[in-house]
């Protein structure tokens, strides 16, 4: 076991992950069941999954069949629900499997979420918005809170320290747990991860699918939603995902729109305007008769529209 994971488990109740993931028995003690028999968890931490990826791993199973058995516990009504190994449940089914390989485990309620999110955060292809949510829940487990309850303890830790002020007691152990749980995971600390991914949870939502969907990374995602209109927020992303803008040319781009933002209406007008007419010099508009038509007609209307409101 590494000594990241060793990390994670020692931070978790039972030692849940170690016990039921990475057991060695696991794959000799390992059964197999029908397909038909398992069920998908009301509450799935994971909520999307890339369809190239997973068409890989379908690829995979068909050529060489399920590696490593799925995670499940028993349930009142004689089927079994599924705790660990979606991605490998949905290939099976895809490529229509009867029977595959598990691992029985007796697991109550919480203690299956913990494992799926323990599990899930330790895949190297989850998104940061995945990512967050499921630390956020791991967090909501441990402390017996809602997530909202879990930011206000950040930002109440954040608010202190600046003002060289003490926590309550009971606010300060539940900030320890909070440090605590994101170090055995490695990858934060309370402040970085306040700072850096409690936002992500705000994002437009056109924003957040793309980035649950890992079209966009989380710095780009976060600049564009700066973006207060929320037309040019969402024409800005269409640009951004279509030419695979760098950081740089999105933030240039929003530049250039805070300008036009800042500009007297009449202003923008009269840039749009010449926009256009450079654009009619060189555009071979005049070579297509309809085209140069319909340009006629809009010009005309255009003329006729100046003239009015100047009388």
């Amino acid at each position: 076991m590494t000594k990241q994971r060793q990390s994670l488990t020692q931070g978790l109740s039972a030692s849940i992950a170690q016990k039921f993931i990475t057991d060695p028995k696991s794959v000799e003690s390992s059964q197999t069941l029908s397909l038909q028999q398992i069920q998908l968890p009301a509450k799935q931490p994971r909520r999307y999954f890339d369809p190239d990826k997973q068409a890989q791993l379908v690829k995979s199973i068909r050529e060489q069949g399920i590696l490593e058995p799925l995670l499940v516990r028993p349930l009142e009504n004689g089927n079994y629900e599924l705790v660990a190994g979606e991605r490998r449940y949905r290939a099976a089914q895809s490529i229509g499997l009867s029977e595959i390989p598990v691992v029985f485990r007796e697991l109550d309620d919480q203690q299956a979420l913990q494992v799926a999110l323990i599990e899930n955060l330790e895949r190297e292809d989850l998104n940061p918005l995945e990512e967050t949510e499921a630390i956020l829940e791991l967090l909501s487990l441990k402390l017996n809170m809602n997530t909202d309850e879990i930011a206000s303890i950040l930002n109440r830790a954040n608010h202190a320290r600046n003002r060289h002020q003490q926590l309550e007691e009971n606010v300060f152990l539940q900030f320890q747990t909070i440090e605590s749980v994101l170090s055995g995971l490695g990858k934060f600390s309370a402040e970085s991860f306040r700072t850096s991914r409690l936002p992500l949870l705000n994002l437009p939502a056109e924003i957040l699918s793309a980035l649950r969907e890992g079209k966009i990374e989380f710095t780009k995602a976060r600049a564009i939603a700066q973006v207060k209109n929320e037309e040019q927020r969402k024409t800005l992303l269409k640009l951004a995902l279509a030419k695979n803008l760098s950081f740089r040319e999105i933030k240039q781009k929003i530049q250039e729109i805070n300008i036009i933002e800042e500009l007297p209406p009449s202003a923008s007008y009269v840039q749009r305007y010449s926009k256009i007419g450079k654009q009619l010099k060189k555009t071979s508009v005049w070579n297509d008769a309809s085209k140069r038509e319909k340009l006629d007609k809009l010009l005309s209307q255009l003329e006729e529209l100046v003239g009015k409101i100047d009388e």
